[in-house]
C-alpha cells in the first residue's frame, strides 16, 4: 500500500516536472515566433514604413532618417524660407512638379503635404550622391549673392530649392524625390505609406 502510494507520488512529481519542463520550451518556442511577426531589420530597410517624431524639430532645422536604405530629410521650414520658394519658378526645371518625383499630393509650390514641413529623398538624382545643405542665404552661403537657401550636389553642382526642385540647366534631370508619408499626428510622421496622405 505504502508503495504503490510513493509510486503514484512518484509518478505524479514525473508529470508535473515534465509538464512544467514542456511549458517552458513551449514558450521559449513562442518567443521567436511572436517576435517574427515584428519588422525585421532588412525588412526595414527593404521598405517598411518609419514612424518619426518631429515634435522637437525647430524652423530652421533639418532631421535625416533612413528609410529603404535612403537619407530622408525632413525640413521645419520657416516663413521666409516657404517666401523664397514662389519666387522661384522662372529658374526651376519643373516648378510645378508635372515629374513624377512626388505623390500627387505633394505636387503643388511646396511640394508637401503641410507648407512648413518638407519631406524628401536627400539623393541626388543624376548620379546618386547626396547633396549637402545651403540654407543661408545671400553671399554668407559660399555660392552666390543671389541664392535663396537649398541644397547643393558637391559632386557635379547640382542645386536644389528648399522644396527639392532643381534649377534649370543642372546635370540633374529631375527634382528629388518625395517619398510617401502621412502624419499620425501633429507632432509624428510615418514615411514609407500614405494611406491618409490627401
Amino acid at each position: 500500500m505504502s508503495c504503490d502510494h510513493s509510486v503514484d507520488c512518484g509518478r505524479r512529481r514525473l508529470l508535473v516536472a515534465t509538464s512544467v519542463a514542456g511549458g517552458v520550451a513551449g514558450i521559449a518556442a513562442a518567443i521567436p515566433f511572436v517576435a517574427s511577426f515584428a519588422p525585421s531589420e532588412r525588412a526595414k530597410s527593404a521598405g517598411a514604413p518609419v514612424e518619426v517624431d518631429i515634435s522637437k524639430l525647430a524652423p530652421g532645422e533639418m532631421m535625416t532618417v533612413e528609410w529603404r536604405g535612403k537619407p530622408v530629410w525632413i525640413i521645419h521650414r520657416t516663413k521666409e524660407m516657404l517666401e523664397g520658394l514662389e519666387k522661384l519658378a522662372d529658374k526651376l526645371a519643373d516648378p510645378d512638379s508635372k515629374r513624377p518625383q512626388q505623390p500627387d499630393y505633394a505636387k503643388n509650390p511646396y511640394r508637401s503635404i503641410k507648407p512648413e514641413y518638407m519631406v524628401a529623398i536627400g539623393i541626388c538624382t543624376h548620379l546618386g550622391c547626396s547633396p549637402t545643405e545651403k540654407f543661408k542665404a545671400g553671399a554668407e552661403s559660399g555660392i552666390d549673392p543671389s541664392w535663396p537657401g537649398g541644397f547643393l550636389c558637391p559632386c557635379h553642382g547640382s542645386m536644389f530649392d528648399l522644396a527639392g526642385r532643381v534649377y534649370k540647366n543642372m546635370p540633374a534631370p529631375d527634382n528629388l524625390e518625395v517619398p510617401p508619408h502621412v502624419y499620425l499626428s501633429d507632432a509624428k510622421i510615418l514615411i514609407g505609406e500614405d494611406k491618409k496622405g490627401a
